[in-house]
């Protein structure tokens, strides 16, 4: 795709200090665009919203997704054209630990970012992501398609299921009258450098490698749609790219990769250690915490079908760019030039 299109747009992004959010801003300052953030401070220690070297490019404002008068001001005084809504309680085991907050955040946020774009006519562009946890899992072994029935199990899931309903609402209610294109795109699990988040694979890894330990594996037989964090974000950008010209490109769409890329939690383990080297190796140590699907796929065949979109990186390149920019890191080197080469191999190599 080409990423001039964004060159001196107006675009808002919330949850733009998490993981994801990171990476996109370092993609829009790149592309010239005029980002507005708005989000809690960065949600780990460390964290790669500060190393991605944006906060200089950017009007970053700190804010709870939950506050609509903040949320509200906002708008009104960046009046962005394109809005990716990104912010949210991202993690199934706190959601168990505190239920409120992750239905406070993911589905009153979403009302409120909904809100904002209904109260805002700039706003051409609007997308809602969730996750590939919003359908009722049925523990069966094809991918889900946009049409099966939305009800995510734990309360992150569920709350994400809600959010979807929202968007829809106000769709119905508000958006078909208006001149703004919304779609919602559902991701799969996202891998990448700059993942320092507690109880998520990959930083589990990096850690355990970064200290010469084990690393210890919940969940080694669960099956999940991993993908680097670049392809969902292209997938993203695509959307509301194409959207901001024709509201026919507006929907619902999977966001995922191949199924030869559905891979066990165990085979990532291994494939990390093999990427990493030094010996580095795991163990199984199931811990019989809170329910987790077992067995989750996406169907993306309508991304595919709509856009001729297609996964770029596979399974074991994702896994490689992780270490990559890992290893940058631990070596003390410059994280945002690491970032600024994948986005280059990603988009034009």
């Amino acid at each position: 795709m080409d990423l001039s299109f964004y060159k001196g747009k107006k675009v808002l992004i919330t949850g733009h200090t998490g993981f994801k959010g990171s990476w996109l801003c370092r993609i829009l300052v790149n592309s010239g665009a005029q980002v507005t953030g708005y989000a809690l401070k960065p949600p780990t220690t460390p964290d790669l919203f500060s190393m991605s070297g944006v906060e200089g490019h950017i009007e970053s404002v700190i804010g709870d997704i939950r506050d609509l008068e903040h949320l509200k001001q906002v708008f009104e005084s960046a009046q962005p054209e394109i809005v990716f809504h990104l912010a949210a309680q991202p993690l199934v085991r706190d959601s168990y630990k505190n239920p409120v907050y992750t239905y406070e955040t993911n589905v009153m946020g979403t009302v409120n970012i909904c809100e904002c774009v209904r109260l805002n006519p700039c706003v051409k562009s609007f997308l809602n992501v969730t996750t590939d946890k919003v359908y009722e899992n049925r523990e069966w072994c094809w991918g889900y398609r946009e049409d099966e029935p939305l009800d995510g199990y734990d309360p992150y899931s569920n709350s994400k299921s809600c959010s979807e309903l929202v968007t829809h609402s106000y769709i119905n209610s508000f958006f078909n009258n208006m001149e703004v294109a919304v779609s919602t795109a559902r991701a799969g699990n996202v891998i990448g450098g700059g993942d320092f988040a507690a109880n998520r694979i990959v930083p589990d890894c990096v850690r355990a490698a970064m200290e010469n330990n084990k690393i210890i594996v919940r969940n080694p037989y669960s099956t999940r749609p991993y993908q680097h964090v670049l392809e969902p974000l292209a997938a993203y950008l695509m959307i509301a790219m194409k959207q901001y010209s024709d509201k026919k490109y507006a929907g619902f769409y999977n966001v995922g990769p191949d199924e030869c890329d559905c891979v066990t939690t165990g085979r990532l383990v291994e494939m990390f250690c093999l990427k990493w080297g030094s010996g580095l190796s795991w163990e199984n140590h199931s811990d019989g915490g809170p329910h987790e699907a077992n067995f989750l796929k996406l169907d993306c065949s309508r991304l595919k079908t709509v856009f001729g979109w297609q996964p770029r990186w596979n399974f074991e390149t994702a896994i490689e760019k992780a270490v990559e920019w890992t290893k940058v890191y631990a070596a003390g080197g410059d994280v945002a030039a690491c970032m600024d080469q994948e986005i280059k191999e990603f988009f034009e190599g």
